[in-house]
């Protein structure tokens, strides 16, 4: 069912052309050079397709919430399985940050567009040759809509990732309002941003998150909004919107 995600306005794309794509469940906000519609649906069906396929073929890909042991012979799928594994959740922790990355990489590789933002479930990735802000909407936390993130231009490509317990449709074992993971891999941070919030039940926990964090190899910052207190660590350059 389609669920109209009022956060996405929040995104700086200032010089692009803004639409969205809608296939099932995938719900994708997209920012370009270009109206890239018809390369974006075709890239987003075969990925969909692919990650059907070993949702099918592989035991528990869809539901385990734990690591899998398993392999595939889809690049796509292995690393899904592989970033998750590594942060302890189970592959579809990791399918939001995966498709949003390939579909900019892939569109970028078939068209003339060369800056592109596409945000899907809240998981960013962002290809631009400017500075973009962020807006981080956390909820009914009183941080929500009033700081963001910015991306400098050396900072690009990047992968912005978002997990909450209080927000939104995903699941989530913790409380926070909303746990942000900036990486280079996108996969990574969406299954990272994932056991980061299971770990945020209170307050209290923004630290021991914050520290879990910091273990995770490519990670290169977090952010943790719990009601009315945030921790930050890495490379997060927040600022007041």
């Amino acid at each position: 069912m389609y669920e109209e995600r009022f956060y996405r306005a929040m995104q700086q794309s200032d010089g692009l052309i803004t639409y969205k794509v809608i296939i099932d469940e995938s719900d994708l906000m997209i920012s370009s050079d270009f109206n890239e519609e018809k390369t974006v649906k075709n890239i987003l069906e075969a990925l969909r397709t692919n990650i059907e396929k070993a949702c099918q073929s592989i035991d528990g890909f869809e539901k385990s919430l734990i690591p899998l042991s398993e392999k595939s012979d889809d690049p796509i799928i292995q690393h899904m399985i592989d970033v998750s594994s590594k942060v302890g959740v189970g592959p579809m922790a990791a399918v939001a940050g995966t498709i949003s990355e390939q579909v900019v990489k892939q569109t970028i590789n078939l068209t003339s567009t060369k800056q592109m933002i596409v945000e899907n479930g809240g998981d960013i990735y962002i290809s631009s040759k400017e500075e973009r802000k962020i807006l981080i909407f956390a909820g009914s936390s009183p941080f929500s809509n009033k700081i963001g993130i910015r991306i400098p231009k050396s900072g690009m490509p990047v992968g912005i990732c978002t997990s909450a317990g209080t927000v939104g449709h995903s699941l989530s074992f913790g409380n926070a309002d909303a746990v942000v993971v900036i990486s280079k891999d996108t996969a990574l941070a969406d299954a990272a941003a994932t056991a980061i919030g299971n770990l945020v039940v209170s307050k209290e926990d923004i630290n021991k998150g914050l520290d879990f964090g910091k273990t995770i190899d490519g990670i290169q910052g977090v952010l943790i909004i719990i009601e009315d207190k945030m921790g930050a660590w890495g490379q997060v350059e927040i600022f007041q919107a």
